[in-house]
């Protein structure tokens, strides 16, 4: 049973590593926290892992884990960061300058919002979940999701490099 049990965990980390790795990268804004972060999440994860592979939704239980532990840095150490334009996996081949000045800007857009708000555009734009997954994973109201959106992309419009037009924009009505 345990060794079934670690196999079902391998697999997992196999099939979600890279997009977990991704999300924490846009929480933390470096690869080598993305990584820590992620692999500091799956530690946790492991060794709950019979409990969080029963749950309906064992993924967005440990990206939950993740902005957690996300949040727990900034508690304990209280530290400062500065997001790069940098993603840690190639987002396609047929990047312009342009795209990459502009994904740039939104980088440094990312970084000057409060962990809460970073968090609640990550999940909710980035990684395209709900308003009601994004306030499952986070642990709060859908209210408290929609005003933290709201106020996290107005934030990001009054950023200089970044055009309306340009940042990420607000949906109706969830999926």
């Amino acid at each position: 049973m345990q060794s079934e049990l670690e196999d079902r965990f391998q697999e997992f980390v196999r099939a979600r590593w890279s997009r977990l790795v991704r999300t924490a990268y846009l929480l933390t804004g470096d690869v080598h926290h993305a990584e820590d972060l992620t692999q500091t999440a799956l530690a946790k994860a492991y060794r709950s892992w019979r409990r969080i592979s029963r749950s309906d939704n064992p993924e967005a239980y440990v990206r939950r884990m993740l902005v957690s532990c996300n949040s727990d840095r900034f508690r304990k150490r209280r530290v400062t960061e500065a997001l790069t334009a940098a993603p840690p996996e190639r987002m396609g081949h047929d990047d312009t300058a342009g795209r990459l000045e502009e994904r740039g800007s939104l980088m440094e857009g990312l970084a000057r919002l409060p962990t809460k708000q970073r968090a609640v555009v990550v999940l909710r734009y980035w990684e395209d979940l709900s308003e009601a997954e994004v306030a499952e994973v986070l642990g709060c109201s859908t209210g408290t999701v929609k005003s933290q959106a709201s106020k996290g992309l107005a934030k990001l419009r009054t950023y200089p490099g970044l055009a309306p037009s340009r940042t990420v924009s607000g949906r109706g009505g969830g999926r």
